[in-house]
């Protein structure tokens, strides 16, 4: 039903009067205003209104107004939609993440819908400090019992850190055969893994995972760290778990018997020797 609204706004109600949607950006905070021209016509039935739409939801109405002077202002603690002269306002005070969407300020006389503007309006907020994940994996094959470490190293620029808490570190897991990867461990970031490798500004801390390995353990880990409302990846360590078949395992219990068994044989030909002589 609501993709048919959206077509339906798209194709059957006229076209925009301008073909190129203008696009916006600002931050968290900031004040916003969006501008509609308005032009005086002596139909009175004619309304201008300011609708948005944001993805997943239902298109909402923001404000209303009629294409002659009017002084009336609809008003919600944060938007308002008005006249000025020549033109229909939306104001935006203090921008949330969740205003970005796209805005159309329709004309209706009558029966026909006609869309006078269209912008995208994008809020931004705080951008993560993290400028690296780096992990270090076995370059060896491991066998079930052996106890691994995995390394994650994150690197973060202090003199770009906006975000008002602290990062988190998840471990993901994806199996060998495709599964999609499952979450493991969760680490808080503490002051107590980093350190500054090159100068004051840039920031090293270092997580580990540590675990006895078992043969249902193999698949690629995954570091992730969520951060101003984002989550980034590292590239990812392949842990392959060698395990040994029956024919290793006897070969591996057998070559030590053989060996001393070799050892002690020139002895035992010494002696036998030795007794031939004495007869």
């Amino acid at each position: 039903m609501l993709i048919g609204f959206y077509l339906l706004l798209m194709f059957t109600v006229g076209r925009c009067t301008n073909d190129q949607d203008l696009v916006i950006e600002t931050a968290v905070g900031q004040h916003v205003t969006l501008t509609c021209d308005r032009q005086k016509s002596s139909e009175a039935s004619e309304t201008l209104f300011w609708i948005r739409l944001v993805s997943g939801n239902m298109p909402e109405f923001l404000g209303g107004t009629f294409n002659f002077d009017y002084d009336g202002v609809n008003a919600t603690p944060r938007i308002r939609a008005y006249q000025a002269p020549g033109t229909f306002l939306l104001n935006i005070n203090k921008a949330e993440l969740s205003d970005t969407g796209v805005y159309y300020c329709i004309k209706v006389a009558a029966l026909k819908m006609t869309f006078l503007k269209g912008t995208f309006l994008r809020i931004k907020g705080p951008e993560p400090d993290i400028t690296a994940i780096i992990q270090d994996f076995p370059s060896d094959p491991v066998h079930p019992g052996d106890f691994v470490t995995l390394q994650c190293s994150v690197l973060s620029d202090s003199e770009e850190k906006t975000c008002p808490e602290d990062y988190s570190v998840y471990w993901f897991r994806a199996a060998s055969d495709g599964s999609h990867p499952s979450l493991i461990y969760t680490q808080r970031h503490s002051s107590d893994e980093c350190g500054s490798p090159d100068h004051h500004t840039s920031q090293k801390c270092v997580y580990s995972l540590s675990k006895n390995i078992s043969s249902s353990d193999a698949g690629t880990y995954y570091c992730a760290v969520a951060s101003c409302g984002e989550i980034l990846f590292g590239n990812g360590a392949k842990l392959d778990v060698e395990v040994l078949n029956m024919m290793d395992l006897e070969t591996t219990n057998t070559m030590p018997l053989l060996f001393k068994q070799m050892l002690q044989q020139p002895a035992q030909i010494g002696k036998v020797c030795r007794e031939m002589r004495a007869h």
